[in-house]
């Protein structure tokens, strides 16, 4: 059978860093409540010429580069984005441009902190229906621009980035051992809306409008949702959480991932985290921790990886792959 295997990797981080400590002189927090309170020790903030455009073109660029390819190489680019460059055209069209791609297609997926999950599945349908064989998955982020600088309870959690994946066509064998993404599972409810969400848009608002976020609201639902999908794959693939070597899930908050690493009996070393070097960047989370993980060698060939996050709406769901 045919599965969709990773072939490269890459990230992209703005140039500017802001600490916690940085933060106090913004909104009345202090670095000791942040960091209890979330992990997040700093995040990288988009400057003038940053975009979710460009920060996608670098990370995209890394990707090509670490996987040997080039943009000719490339059927399908999907990026996953709740901040894009403009209304329409997609982000990733802006991105195919930008790239010097002019064959193929490309087109934007928007499920919030759970959009790369979401890409990946997507991908891996196109590349198992042999609608495509190579195809580009990008999460980027500007979050810093839809916050409310004056509302200290969200924006000390959020940053900007972007990250990659080149996802290619390869044959396996239909068992658990095969490379490449062994199940997926998605959902969401909408019932859940108002507790975090933007308060604009161009049909509503006629604006871009802010972000808001009722925290306790959305921390009662988290691990439960996180952890119904993440069993869901186990118990697709009769895998158990033994046999998984790393848990890469969406940085939001670090009480919420070592409370799901819990529940589902995953080892604290067996976990990703990067939430206290990016803070919350949706989409472009589980790329980047992927990437930062991949690059220090912690994640390597054959590997046993789950994917996992949770985003506004609700959205949630998680992906199995062999690296």
């Amino acid at each position: 059978m045919i599965r969709s295997v990773v072939r490269g990797f890459g990230a992209a981080l703005p140039k500017r860093v802001m600490t916690n400590r940085e933060m106090e002189g913004v909104v009345d927090t202090s670095d000791e409540w942040i960091v209890q309170r979330t992990g997040i020790r700093q995040r990288y903030i988009a400057g003038d010429g940053e975009t979710t455009a460009s920060l996608g073109e670098a990370a995209a660029r890394a990707a090509l580069a670490n996987g040997g390819l080039t943009p000719d190489d490339i059927d399908v680019i999907i990026c996953a984005t709740s901040t894009p460059d403009n209304t329409f055209p997609a982000t990733a069209v802006n991105i195919q441009s930008r790239l010097g791609m002019a064959h193929g297609f490309a087109f934007d997926v928007q499920a919030v902190c759970t959009g790369f999950v979401y890409a990946v599945t997507t991908a891996d349908a196109y590349i198992r229906g042999g609608l495509a064989k190579r195809v580009l998955v990008i999460g980027a982020e500007t979050f810093s621009r839809i916050l409310d600088w004056n509302d200290r309870t969200t924006c000390v959690l959020f940053g900007d980035g972007a990250g990659a994946v080149v996802l290619e066509a390869a044959e396996g064998e239909g068992t658990t051992a095969d490379r490449g993404v062994l199940t997926a599972h998605l959902r969401s409810d909408g019932s859940h809306k108002e507790k975090l969400y933007v308060d604009g848009g161009p049909s509503s608002t006629g604006t871009v409008g802010k972000l808001r976020m009722e925290g306790r609201e959305v921390f009662k639902y988290a691990v439960g949702m996180i952890t119904d999908v993440i069993q869901a794959a186990f118990d697709s693939t009769g895998t158990t959480s033994e046999d998984l070597d790393w848990l890469v899930p969406h940085q939001a908050n670090r009480r919420i991932i070592d409370g799901s690493a819990k529940k589902l009996n995953i080892a604290p070393e067996k976990v990703v985290v990067t939430v206290d070097l990016h803070g919350n960047t949706s989409a472009a989370s589980i790329p980047l921790a992927l990437a930062t993980a991949a690059g220090d060698g912690r994640i390597k060939k054959g590997d046993l990886v789950m994917l996992e996050a949770m985003g506004g709406g609700f959205t949630w769901g998680a992906v199995l792959l062999r690296w």
